[in-house]
């Protein structure tokens, strides 16, 4: 099995008091899952098999109204791992890579960045960054391009017969990579074991650098592992969509374009694919078929998520290890007539999150606070004890974690020129000339309906807040 290694570096010292500070390490697992939906039986659905990632919500804080920073997965982890918010481009870790590269000593630390300096040995797995395996090139193995370089000690991707990070991250079974997105089927479903598809060997790799990071007790790590899937194409082994035989699915209650100035568009990173000429918004028989692709990659992520977790109990190291899981953003299953991610409506920027801890108080309780990608650095480095780096954009969700019936804060996401802002159980979307949308969030018509005219002093009030975040932006 190849496997694709970057070396990084530290930014400033090593916090030489830790080991005085008596109190216990903490180590960090954290867990990021590609285009993950918000559709697990622990968020509410009755149709999704995800027994692994249930089980770790019963001793976690899920966080019912998490929202990512941007409905893509390069910006969105831009603000993962900065804990700012960025460029609106699949590029936005590369540029900030670039910049630093010129202008060190005047970017803020990214989160692996400022963990390492204080004394972690810091290890990616997969997908963390936008490129599996964190190197840009042409093939994103090109270990002089780091896209975080002040940030891993080590960075990994298996490739295996993927032969390359970019082979593996729109990969289908036993090696097959996409060179032509019309010529690559949009589902599949192989007969063979996990390690057919790249997540199992992410997941193979991941479990070997936790037994060698959990080798040293007294050296802290944090260790992130990025899975693919459920990113297209939805491609998974047969027997997680077996697991999805006479199951009900829940109807769609958007189908429909919407009406008036919005963030549509038009599906066609999934269009793409070869569809064999159908067509999901005018064939639901071939969107039932997309739906339940789409959850046997759900399920088949779960299940990577077991092994890993499996792997840290039986590590010992559970513990004294924080837990992260993470979706990169949404995904649009037909609501609002669109198939993908690239828009600012609540199934695109909505994913989950959830943090477990030893002692983390009413475990199990989930909370409608209000979040964002953003508030996951400076959350972590609370957890942990560690100083404050450079004040970033996101909030501690500390709060949250004690009490689940804290309310949390404005959550702002952007996509190209456009800008959102969550406040309560109202979104306003500012559309740049074509004017904006306020939404009821608490009623039935939910987004299919402009309630702006109806409440022209919250609209002013949101806007505010909405331009406050807008300036905030980092920009290379």
């Amino acid at each position: 099995m190849g496997s694709v290694l970057f070396q990084g570096c530290a930014t400033s010292p090593v916090n030489e008091n830790r080991a005085s500070q008596k109190q216990p390490i903490q180590n960090i697992l954290f867990i990021a899952v590609d285009d993950l939906r918000p559709e697990l039986k622990s968020f509410g659905a009755t149709h999704i098999h995800s027994p692994n990632i249930d089980a770790l919500a019963e001793n976690s804080r899920m966080f019912y109204n998490h929202y990512v920073n941007a409905p893509s997965c390069g910006p969105s982890r831009y603000s993962l791992l900065t804990g700012r918010y960025g460029p609106t481009s699949n590029n936005a870790i590369g540029a900030r890579a670039r910049a630093l590269n010129k202008r060190k000593g005047e970017i803020p630390a990214s989160m692996p960045a400022w963990f390492k300096s204080q004394g972690y040995t810091t290890v990616a797995v997969g997908k963390v960054s936008h490129y599996p395996g964190g190197n840009m090139g042409k093939n994103w193995n090109d270990p002089s391009q780091p896209e975080l370089p002040d940030g891993w000690t080590k960075s990994l991707m298996p490739v295996a017969e993927w032969q390359t990070p970019k082979g593996a991250m729109h990969g289908l079974a036993h090696g097959e990579i996409r060179k032509k997105a019309s010529e690559m089927d949009v589902f599949q479903a192989a007969e063979g074991g996990d390690n057919i598809y790249p997540d199992g060997l992410i997941t193979d790799e991941a479990i070997k650098q936790l037994q060698q990071l959990t080798k040293e007790p007294e050296k802290p790590f944090f260790l992130a592992v990025g899975l693919i899937k459920p990113h297209l194409p939805f491609g998974a082994p047969k027997k997680y969509l077996d697991l999805y035989e006479g199951v009900e699915f829940p109807e769609n209650p958007y189908p429909n374009k919407p009406k008036g100035p919005s963030t549509w568009f038009n599906s066609n990173e999934f269009m793409k694919y070869n569809r064999w000429g159908k067509n999901p918004i005018t064939d639901e028989a071939f969107a039932e078929s997309v739906r339940r692709h789409y959850a046997a990659c759900v399920s088949y992520a779960d299940a990577q998520v077991g092994k890993i977790l499996q792997a840290l109990k039986a590590s010992g190291a559970d513990k004294n290890t924080i837990v992260v899981l993470w979706g990169d953003h949404g995904w649009n299953l037909g609501e609002h007539g669109m198939w993908g991610k690239h828009n600012l409506f609540e199934e695109a920027l909505k994913s989950p999150l959830l943090i477990a801890y030893p002692g983390i108080p009413q475990p199990g309780k989930s909370t409608e606070a209000v979040v964002e990608t953003a508030d996951i650095f400076p959350t972590l480095t609370k957890l942990t004890g560690l100083p404050m780096p450079e004040q970033p954009h996101g909030q501690s969700l500390i709060d949250s974690l004690n009490d689940p019936n804290d309310q949390g804060h404005a959550a702002y996401a952007y996509w190209r020129d456009n800008h959102t802002i969550r406040m309560g159980n109202f979104r306003l979307t500012h559309m740049g000339d074509k004017g904006f949308a306020l939404y009821d969030l608490a009623s039935e018509e939910k987004e299919t309906k402009n309630v702006a005219a109806e409440h022209p002093e919250l609209v002013k009030t949101m806007m505010k807040a909405l331009r406050a975040k807008m300036k905030q932006r980092d920009k290379f």
